[in-house]
């Protein structure tokens, strides 16, 4: 039996709020929701009370840090968290929330209350954009936040995607991102690299196979496709799926049904398929390796990933996000890269894409001479040019003026914010406020 009482005129103060507004016992029942609450999920209260919160309010954020749950295990306050819901109609709904203690005349916790609003799509993706991150893609240039827009303007709908672009671009983060902000987001994600394998074996991987069905078929085996029922499969490389797979391919996208090898039963799946490629595909249909039809069923959603070339002023982003959790990696102390490297990897033409980068970064982590930043000399080799390849130790003055400069610079750009810009250099708040005073008292 809960503890949390409401009387009339606190009900009719709750739904009087535009709010959503609901309130769960320790067990995590919702105890009240109101009127605002249930108008933005799409579902009656009375039909709500007793039941368990994720179930009325699944929220993306109920399986990698519930709010109640931090509530209640830190009885701290959670204010403005963004995050999204899925409705009773399966729509994902963008929402800013609110999460506190409630606590009985004893002191001791009872529940939660949560509040949430609805905010603008536009809205989550700035803040996903300030965040330096969407759904763990960093950058911040037009092609990219164009690409979370879309990503968000189809998260109800259930069609095929087709993503293409060079190797290392980041194909596999948007299909992982269009799943998250889909309705499936509960369900199953199912990667399959269509190169890794050719002919039966490739078949036997995507739609399972029956006991002596080929050589070393010694039992039933299920394929990707019927694992992933109900979630999403994402085929990258599907250029390189050889031309007798397309048709049966062409089939399960059409009305989802398919034979295992070997046998003649018919089977059916409910799978929502992204695919990737860095291919041409229309080079590919030209030259009658890919077929026509199934691109066009693929390609329903077209997704292009701008090449890291394309999009350099994001590299200070992406250089600092790696740096970042690369030394954190190999605990180390790195707070800053070295102007000279920055313009050194500004002026790369980058041919393998942000997965280069995110390689050159390591290995310049594992190679810094010093602790708190790198320099030239911790670069690969292909990098450097005759006059880069001393290692900076002489410059240890020049490094401290550039790390000066590069605080006084984000700060000025950021309005003095040092929260903001110690996000930015993945560093703690306390740690900005140590530099700070150390340059006033130079």
């Amino acid at each position: 039996m809960s503890e949390i009482k409401l009387d009339n005129q606190t009900v009719k103060i709750l739904n009087s709020i535009q709010e959503g507004i609901y309130i769960i016992d320790k067990e995590f029942k919702i105890v009240f929701i109101n009127d605002a609450a249930a108008k933005i999920v799409g579902v009656m209260p009375d039909n709500l009370f007793g039941k368990l919160c994720f179930n009325f309010c699944k929220s993306d954020r109920c399986e990698i840090g519930c709010p109640i749950s931090e509530v209640l295990r830190s009885d701290t306050t959670i204010k403005n968290l963004e995050t999204t819901l899925q409705s009773f109609n399966e729509k994902i709904i963008p929402i800013k929330l609110n999460a506190s203690l409630l606590k009985n005349d004893s002191d001791e916790p009872i529940g939660g209350i949560i509040s949430f609003s609805k905010i603008s799509k536009i809205d989550f993706i700035e803040s996903e954009k300030n965040q330096q991150n969407f759904y763990g893609i960093i950058g911040r240039t037009k092609g990219m936040t164009k690409i979370y827009k879309s990503v968000m303007e189809i998260s109800s709908s259930d069609v095929p995607v087709l993503i293409t672009g060079e190797t290392g671009t980041g194909k596999e983060m948007v299909a992982n991102a269009i799943h998250k902000s889909s309705q499936r987001t509960n369900k199953i994600f199912v990667k399959v690299n269509c190169s890794a394998l050719n002919g039966e074996l490739l078949e036997s991987e995507l739609f399972g196979h029956v006991r002596g069905a080929f050589t070393g078929a010694f039992k039933d085996r299920i394929g990707r496709f019927e694992y992933a029922n109900g979630g999403t499969i994402f085929l990258d490389e599907i250029g390189e799926i050889p031309m007798p797979l397309q048709s049966k391919l062409l089939r399960i996208l059409q009305d989802g049904t398919f034979e295992r090898l070997g046998e003649t039963k018919q089977r059916k799946v409910n799978v929502r398929v992204i695919s990737a490629t860095n291919i041409d595909i229309n080079q590919a249909i030209e030259n009658k390796s890919f077929r026509k039809d199934l691109y066009y069923r693929l390609n329903t959603i077209h997704f292009h990933i701008p090449p890291l070339r394309e999009r350099k002023s994001d590299i200070y982003f992406l250089a600092n996000y790696f740096a970042t959790k690369y030394a954190k990696k190999y605990q180390k102390k790195i707070s800053m890269i070295s102007s000279e490297v920055l313009n050194i990897l500004l002026n790369y033409n980058w041919e393998g894409n942000v997965r280069e980068l995110e390689s050159v970064i390591e290995y310049s982590i594992i190679h810094a001479k010093r602790e708190d930043y790198i320099g030239v000399c911790c670069l690969p080799d292909y990098l450097k040019t005759n006059s880069e390849t001393e290692c900076p130790e002489q410059q240890m003055n020049l490094a401290k003026k550039e790390k000066k400069d590069n605080l006084l610079l984000l700060l000025r750009q950021n309005n003095w914010n040092k929260t903001k810009v110690a996000k930015i250099l993945g560093v703690n708040r306390s740690t900005i406020y140590r530099q700070i005073k150390e340059i006033h008292a130079k």
